[in-house]
């Protein structure tokens, strides 16, 4: 593919110690990203955010807003619309307190990044307006972890709407990587009266764009993303409305995708269950410094905002 990855020179050793039992893989942590979704004349967009150039881990790269799970968001009461804990439980493969909580995290961190707020004074409405200088400071406050979301919602009567929410997929970062995430991708339409906005200091950039003309871009070289980014997008194409897409959800499959590598004849081959695309073979010896131009960038790590796996 042209889309400009780098692979990060510490991986090969990485492996190599991996498959030795000389490293122990760390357990990922609990994340959630949400593709954020509109209708326009020429079918859905998606709202997707650009990483800043100066960010260690994958500047440039388009993402989606997403982040860790808090875990404070397990057993807090939370008023809740739409499907049931044990019903998302049994969707999202956990019990019913991390149900709560990746759902949670998946409404949080958009309301963080994007401005936008899946919950509402009851199980029928959703807020029109999220501006304002008393909304901006309990948003300072989620994001500074000042304030959990349970406490939010509570402060200000609201009930999580979950309806609004489908579960698409599942992607864990590879077992030898540094930083692993288990990252739950939901969909959800921008609800009316709401409007997005660049509210995430790790993006230089938002956007509002159709699923096609990103994978374009991306197949050019134009766009960088993270093979789940990619992939997802590819997922909506067959999608002529937000809300297709939201009913297509209950029937995805949400057993989790993880990268596995191997070394084989000199080489580190990296695959991805079901998505042949992104099978790499890197020479385990002579790999280009992160960065150098013509290389690639990571594929397998999520942003700490992106909760990509």
């Amino acid at each position: 593919m042209a889309n400009g990855q780098w692979y990060p020179p510490e991986w090969p050793d990485r492996i190599r110690a991996l498959a030795d039992g000389t490293l122990t893989p760390v357990t990922p942590r609990r994340a959630a990203t949400v593709l954020l979704l509109k209708d326009t004349p020429d079918g859905p967009a998606v709202h997707m955010l650009r990483r800043r150039a100066s960010m260690a881990f994958a500047g440039g790269a388009y993402a989606y807003p997403g982040g860790g799970v808090d875990p404070r968001d397990d057993d807090r009461h939370v008023r809740w619309a739409g499907p049931t804990r044990a019903w998302w439980a049994e969707r999202l493969g956990t019990d019913e307190s991390g149900a709560q909580a990746i759902v949670c995290a998946a409404v949080r961190e958009t309301y963080e990044e994007a401005g936008v707020l899946l919950a509402g004074p009851d199980a029928e409405s959703v807020v029109g307006d999220t501006t304002g200088d008393d909304w901006e400071a309990d948003r300072a406050a989620l994001v500074a972890r000042e304030l959990s979301f349970a406490e939010f919602l509570d402060r200000r009567g609201l009930v999580l709407r979950s309806d609004l929410l489908g579960a698409w997929t599942r992607w864990i970062t590879p077992e030898f990587e540094a930083r692993r995430y288990d990252t739950w991708f939901f969909v959800a339409a921008l609800p009316a009266g709401q409007r997005t906005r660049n509210a995430s200091t790790e993006a230089d950039r938002t956007v509002w764009i159709r699923p096609g003309e990103a994978a374009a871009g991306y197949d050019r070289g134009e766009l960088l993303m993270m093979p789940p980014t990619i992939a997802t997008l590819r997922q909506l194409l067959p999608y002529a409305t937000a809300a297709e897409a939201l009913t297509a959800a209950p029937a995805r499959d949400m057993t989790p995708i993880l990268a596995s590598a191997r070394l084989r004849d000199g080489e580190i081959v990296l695959s991805w269950p079901g998505h042949d695309e992104f099978t790499k073979h890197v020479p385990t010896s002579g790999i280009p410094a992160a960065g150098a131009p013509g290389t690639a960038r990571p594929t397998s790590a999520p942003s700490a905002g992106g909760g990509s796996a």
